[in-house]
């Protein structure tokens, strides 16, 4: 299914998902260029939110510019199918490979912001992530390893203490969004 058609036919979640797919979709009619960065404004990422098989954990990554633990994920770089991006971004930041999705269907859809950074000697201006969100079930016993250019660990917490792990205030409630919506749909064990 072509991406835009599967952000499309994607549910909303509530409220928030519903006023940031009509802004996502605004973007993609109004901008050729949302699936690459040459969108200096706002472009598509592709994330994972990577769970155990008794989703009573998640895996995160310590990413090196937020200083924080956080979900893996990347930009779509040109890449249409988004759940593969999404596959490709968590084995390369983990290098966890039994992996796959709970479902090939979108998990949430959310408009993130970001600050200005540097990034490999380079300042990137605030813009804002389309990101499209993978659930992932990921074998907790693969070996990890940390992709060093951008983030300086990896680990699986409980997943009811991310917060705890996240010093990015603005992500707390999404990933509150995400567990409510694991526990909801009946897959937290």
């Amino acid at each position: 299914m072509h991406f835009i058609e599967l952000i499309k036919g994607y549910t909303p979640y509530n409220e928030q998902e519903e006023k940031d797919k009509a802004v996502i979709l605004y973007c993609l009619e109004r901008f050729e260029d949302v699936l690459t960065r040459k969108n200096e404004i706002a472009h598509i990422t592709c994330s994972a939110f990577v769970v155990n098989r008794t989703k009573d954990k998640v895996l995160v990554v310590h990413h090196n510019i937020y200083n924080s633990w956080s979900w893996t994920g990347g930009h779509a770089d040109g890449e249409e199918d988004l759940l593969a991006v999404a596959m490709k971004e968590l084995n390369e930041e983990t290098g966890v490979k039994n992996s796959h999705p709970v479902t090939s269907d979108i998990f949430s859809l959310d408009i993130l912001p970001v600050f200005g950074h540097t990034k490999r000697g380079n300042y990137v201006s605030p813009h804002i992530h389309l990101s499209i969100a993978f659930l992932i079930e990921a074998d907790e016993n693969d070996a990890l390893m940390f992709k060093e250019d951008e983030n300086s660990g990896v680990k699986w917490i409980p997943l009811d203490e991310l917060n705890d792990y996240s010093n990015e205030p603005h992500m707390h409630k999404l990933y509150d969004k995400f567990i409510s919506k694991i526990k909801e749909l009946g897959i937290y064990k």
